[in-house]
This record gives structure tokens, C-alpha cells and sequence, in this order.
């Protein structure tokens, strides 16, 4: 099982209460995540025990620069991102290196399963 993982500090409130489905990653990552893929959303500090919320399926999977993300891209990743240079900032801190307009991210959006 894949998994996609989150920072609790910045995250744990909203994917608890299901108010994020979407994240933006670094880098194309399209190989390792595909669209209808099942993944267990989880948070936790890196080299650190890690908690699972619940387990989602990928929407949607889409390569593209920071400058070329839109309005729901961002308001989708945290209602705060106004635009792409708001996410190129919050990436960089996360990421601990420079991010740019033209640097690649990948957009995935993800749907919980619940059990029917």
C-alpha cells in the first residue's frame, strides 16, 4: 500500500475533519502515484512513527510548474495560497530548497473511502 504523508504541525486539524484533498508535491511524481491508486493518508514526522486517518483514492494526478497552478490547486492545498508564489514559498520551507515558478510539482487529488 502506498501512502501519502503529511507534517502534523501543518496538517493534522484539516485531514482530520476531512477539509484537505489535495496536495501539491515537489517534483513529478507521477510515476510513483497514478490516478484510481488506493493510499493510506497518514502524518508523522519523517524516521517517525507515522499515523494512518483513512484510506483514499487518487482523483487525479497532474505534472506542472508552480507558476502554471490555478485557483483550485491552491485553494485545494490550503485556502490560505493566493498564488503560485505563496505555494513556491510554502514548498520551499518544506522542502528546504529554492522553488521557483518553473519548478516542477505534481497536484494530486485524493477522495476518502469509507466503508459502504
Amino acid at each position: 500500500m502506498k501512502a501519502l504523508n503529511f507534517h502534523p504541525s501543518v496538517y493534522h486539524a484539516n485531514l482530520m475533519v476531512r477539509n484537505k484533498c489535495c496536495t501539491i508535491r515537489l517534483g513529478d511524481k507521477r510515476d510513483k502515484y497514478e490516478e484510481g491508486d488506493l493510499v493510506w493518508i497518514t502524518y508523522g514526522d519523517r524516521f517517525q512513527p507515522r499515523k494512518r486517518i483513512f484510506t483514499a483514492v487518487l482523483d487525479e494526478v497532474v505534472c506542472k510548474t508552480v507558476g502554471e497552478l490555478t485557483e483550485a490547486d491552491l485553494a485545494a492545498e490550503d485556502p490560505e495560497m493566493q498564488d503560485p508564489s505563496d505555494a513556491a514559498e510554502f514548498l520551499a520551507g518544506v522542502y528546504g530548497q529554492k522553488v521557483t515558478r518553473e519548478t516542477p510539482v505534481t497536484v494530486i487529488f485524493f477522495s476518502e473511502v469509507v466503508d459502504g
